[in-house]
């Protein structure tokens, strides 16, 4: 029984692929909100400010953190990414280090990211169609939420995290996980483009 155990419990080698992802995606989200931070204190001591991520007429992170959308909760936006993005930076070094975690603590990791890919979807939809403008940081920030969504389901699902049943559909997802976000990014780019067609010869 214990061999059985023994056997669906990935080894660390086998997790290393998926902790080092979690550090570079986590780092990648993180850093975006940090700089997307900076640029709203920045806004903050001089509302007349022009922004090193206001580049173009649609891209403009002070259009888009002046908004009401910008703060959700009736905070910055951006202090959710700063603290979000840690978790998948920390838990990645953690397996490094040999920690094993818990079905509970999995579907929980997961149920973090579902929401934020939610939260992707819903800010690019404002963005794109409400407040007509693009924010760089932002979309660093959604590049790396994206991924992560896709690659915590599908590694999940395979090592029976979320039940026997989807393990096998888990190591499908997985394995090809990347092309799932290639596809997210055409989509999204795709109504970029879409929306702002105009713009794009100025």
């Amino acid at each position: 029984m214990s061999e059985q155990i023994a056997s669906k419990t990935p080894s660390i080698e086998a997790s290393k692929p998926l902790a080092w992802f979690l550090i570079v995606a986590g780092a990648t989200g993180w850093l975006a909100s940090f700089l997307l931070t900076l640029e709203r204190f920045h806004v903050a001591a001089d509302p007349n400010a022009t922004l090193s991520c206001d580049v173009a007429t649609f891209i403009s992170c002070k259009s888009v953190m002046l908004s009401p959308e910008a703060k959700l909760f009736g905070f910055p936006n951006p202090l959710i990414g700063l603290a979000a993005f840690m978790a998948p930076f920390l838990i990645g070094f953690a397996i490094l280090a040999g920690a094993k975690f818990a079905n509970w603590f999995w579907q929980l990791f997961l149920g973090g990211h579902v929401l934020a890919m939610a939260f992707v979807i819903w800010l690019f939809s404002q963005s794109v169609y409400d407040i007509g403008s693009l924010c760089i940081y932002c979309m660093v920030a959604w590049t790396a939420t994206i991924p992560l969504f896709w690659s915590i389901l599908g590694y999940s699902a395979k090592e029976g995290h979320l039940g026997s049943k989807l393990t096998s559909a888990g190591e499908v997802l997985y394995e090809w996980a990347w092309v799932a976000t290639i596809l997210t990014y055409t989509v999204l780019i795709g109504l970029i483009i879409i929306q702002f067609w105009e713009f794009w010869p100025t």
